[in-house]
């Protein structure tokens, strides 16, 4: 179907979605489209998309729900057919009024599950790293202590340059999902942590080429990040939940906690809404209640 190849096209280019999130949507509508084969007995024409009610959406739904499907592939299915109804809409090829008279499945709620302030400390101690090799060693905790001194992305951290790091460098600007920049305050730790890794580091590290490499000499995969850590959890009894995107949500945890309000972690984080990022006060009102329930009599 050309028309939604050209959506999918559309949704990397315009909205500027990451690759993995278009495989997915790729691949949802390709079930869609299976789904509608059987549900009409014959291959889906643009005149039986744009005849679609909300009752044949809703036995999509059902139809995958059967196959095991979880809310949240659920209503990510359904994100993807109204985008895609929007897509031919605009080109008056279509009409999107049944898939919005569909209420998308209730998601579950799951709060992120950050490391406590001494397990967070403990990753980016320089006596608690595993490597060998002492330049790799200051190379894993020079990512780790970004990542949670800055709140970073393991993507963003590693596609930063050399240049963007200095012995003076107050701020980075970060570019993060959707191609949003953002202005990231530079903790002391972690411009120590680059700069002893730069002077261990036996490579060449010219200002445009990635601040972080590998064994090799190519650019650092974030896969080799995600064993260390992995590593590190054995190493300091870890919970399985430390993994390198966890120190984000440490960031942002206990910046709440510390006093930071919501507005400014928003920005920090790099998250184009509040609602994202008030997910982290469920996170500290759970640990105030953990607490109160181990240290209360009464409790």
């Amino acid at each position: 179907m050309e028309k939604r190849r050209e959506w999918l096209a559309a949704l990397e280019s315009e909205r500027r979605l990451s690759p993995k999130t278009v495989e997915a949507y790729e691949r949802d509508m390709r079930q869609f489209l299976w789904f509608l084969q059987s549900h009409i007995g014959a291959a889906p024409s643009l005149d039986d998309i744009r005849a679609l009610r909300p009752a044949d959406l809703r036995a999509f739904l059902a139809s995958r729900r059967r196959d095991g499907a979880g809310p949240r592939t659920l209503g990510r299915g359904l994100a993807g057919i109204r985008s895609l109804l929007r897509h031919l809409e605009r080109q008056g090829l279509a009409n999107t009024a049944g898939a919005n008279a569909i209420r998308a499945p209730r998601q579950p709620k799951s709060l992120p599950k950050p490391l406590t302030d001494r397990q967070a400390l403990s990753v980016v101690d320089a006596r608690e790293q595993l490597a060998s090799e002492p330049w790799i060693a200051a190379r894993n905790m020079a990512v780790l202590t970004l990542l949670y001194g800055c709140g970073l992305r393991i993507s963003e951290a590693l596609t930063l340059t050399a240049a963007q790091i200095g012995p003076q460098t107050p701020s980075i600007r970060i570019t993060g999902k959707g191609g949003k920049t953002r202005v990231v305050p530079l903790l002391a730790a972690a411009r120590e942590a680059v700069e002893a890794y730069r002077r261990l580091c036996p490579y060449h590290l010219p200002g445009d080429a990635p601040l972080f490499l590998g064994a090799k000499g190519g650019p650092l995969k974030a896969g080799i990040v995600q064993r260390e850590m992995q590593k590190m959890r054995g190493a300091l009894g870890l919970p399985e939940s430390a993994t390198p995107h966890a120190l984000r949500h440490s960031f942002a945890t206990h910046l709440l906690a510390g006093g930071g309000d919501l507005r400014t972690i928003q920005e920090l984080l790099g998250h184009a809404s509040l609602s994202t990022t008030q997910i982290y006060t469920g996170v500290d009102t759970a640990r105030l209640l953990d607490s109160y329930r181990k240290a209360h009599p009464r409790a």
